[in-house]
């Protein structure tokens, strides 16, 4: 980043210690692109210089100081005046003066704490960055690079299983079965359907894996779904005492474990949403919530456990319910 003053320009580079051993992980940007950042675990020591190159050998800058800083923040799309820090070190590497020539000034922030993974959605994003920051009196020279953090989890120790019957009286009556509660990003979902009783010409039947962001607080709460993917269990329709198995491996989609409650400022969540659509192009769903995290071949001490509780619990959005009555029925088929 360059500062055109009095004579004098500058530009600013922020080199990490380890930049060339140093894993990179993809992530989304805001307008939805994909960019490569360097990847951090939490506890891990960030390091490496701020490298000031002079554009005019022959002539000084002046400055006020000259700053590093680490930063965690949460910016929430719809109060983006307010950037909420969770995370704010600093380090100053020089006093007020004057550079003469190009140098650069080493810095190290150790076993920094970086509790949360960072996120861009559709109303949020957390993020890490270094800010390197020269103060002048009329405008100061700012350069910053963003980083991504992981979060990872050991493997939980109770993961049972998810078993439900649900149908609706004397038309439809069926059982779903997936092998766990918890899953790893890179894990695969396997489970069955047992049709008990069809009565409803049903003619498709699908899997889809629905994120939930929710952000802001009491009266100003904010949901957004998401569907990430599509699995297609029939086409056709089942007869009774069928079983159709369910193999649904989530490496290939975009997933983030799951976040619950960040900082007070949002969470994500995500569900297995059961979808039947009858001849009639009436859709029935049940959306049953599964807890996401990361996997790491290496347990920290100090990384975050967001996976090692689960909530089993049924939102009450779902058309297919406990078994209900015709008449109930038509007043609860959903579309969506």
């Amino acid at each position: 980043m360059s500062f055109f003053g009095f004579g004098q320009s500058v530009e600013v580079e922020i080199l990490l210690n380890d930049a060339e051993s140093r894993k990179r992980a993809e992530h989304k940007t805001e307008d939805g692109k994909k960019e490569k950042y360097f990847l951090f675990y939490d506890g891990e020591t960030v390091s490496g210089k701020v490298s000031l190159a002079l554009k005019n050998p022959n002539k000084r800058l002046e400055h006020q100081g000259i700053k590093i800083e680490f930063i965690g923040q949460i910016e929430l799309y719809y109060d983006r005046g307010n950037h909420h820090e969770f995370v704010s070190l600093v380090k100053d590497l020089a006093r007020p003066g004057e550079i003469t020539q190009s140098q650069a000034f080493d810095f190290e922030f150790t076993h920094v704490e970086k509790p949360y993974e960072s996120y861009t959605g559709q109303n949020v994003k957390l993020r890490y960055f270094l800010r390197a920051t020269i103060s002048r009196r009329l405008n100061d020279v700012v350069k910053e690079m963003d980083i991504v953090v992981h979060t990872l989890s050991t493997y939980p120790e109770l993961n049972s299983s998810i078993k439900m019957e649900v149908g609706i009286e004397d038309c439809l009556h069926i059982e779903f079965e997936y092998n766990k509660s918890k899953y790893h990003l890179k894990d695969v979902i396997v489970g069955k359907i047992y049709f008990l009783l069809v009565r409803i010409k049903i003619k498709h039947m699908e899997i889809d894996i629905i994120k939930r962001e929710t952000t802001g607080t009491g009266p100003n709460v904010y949901h957004e779904n998401d569907t990430i993917a599509k699995y297609e269990i029939m086409d056709g329709a089942p007869v009774r005492g069928e079983s159709i198995p369910i193999r649904l491996f989530l490496a290939g989609y975009e997933l983030t474990p799951t976040m619950r409650d960040i900082n007070k400022k949002f969470s994500v969540r995500y569900y297995l949403n059961l979808v039947l659509i009858d001849e009639e192009e009436r859709r029935y769903f049940k959306q049953q919530e599964v807890v996401l995290w990361r996997k790491g071949d290496i347990v920290r001490k100090s990384m975050s456990h967001q996976a090692a509780i689960a909530s089993q619990r049924f939102e009450g959005t779902a058309s297919l319910g406990e078994v209900r009555t015709p008449s109930q029925l038509s007043d609860n088929n959903s579309r969506q």
